[in-house]
């Protein structure tokens, strides 16, 4: 079993209030755990949106996700409110790491952390190119340097 280090809401750098939706509960009454994953790409992908004018249909640059790790620590359950806190673990010349933590309202502790990967392609070719300016520029505040 993968040990990760402990996070809390101050450890993440920009929150995303992102509700619950019914479909999202299993017959056992929490959220099912493929929702998490959309979870974590909506907050990631929000924040490219909004503060770094990623365009998503016809940009010349595009984020594929290469890894993705999902811990649970407690269940999540509609019709709640999340909220992801994000934060950007590495930022290197063509990849970006996310350290994502879902909350629930109110609560200092995560229901789940996780992680995922971006390799930045061009578009046409699909083959690795520089994370653009503006979404480098977006980014850089998210930075945290991770303690070993």
């Amino acid at each position: 079993m993968v040990q990760a280090a402990r996070t809390y809401r101050a450890d993440y750098r920009c929150f995303l209030a992102i509700p619950t939706r019914w479909m999202d509960n299993d017959i056992y009454g929490h959220v099912n755990n493929v929702a998490y994953y959309s979870y974590f790409d909506t907050a990631v992908n929000e924040h490219l949106i909004r503060e770094g004018g990623l365009d998503i249909r016809s940009g010349p640059a595009m984020g594929i996700v290469v890894e993705t790790r999902c811990l649970f620590h407690r269940p999540l359950s509609f019709p709640q409110i999340i909220d992801a806190g994000l934060r950007v673990t590495k930022l290197g010349n063509s990849s970006v790491t996310y350290d994502i933590g879902l909350f629930e309202r109110g609560a200092d502790a995560p229901a789940a952390t996780g992680y995922f990967a971006h390799v930045w392609v061009e578009r046409s070719t699909r083959r690795p190119t520089s994370v653009p300016a503006a979404i480098r520029a977006a980014l850089g505040p998210l930075l945290v340097v991770q303690k070993s």
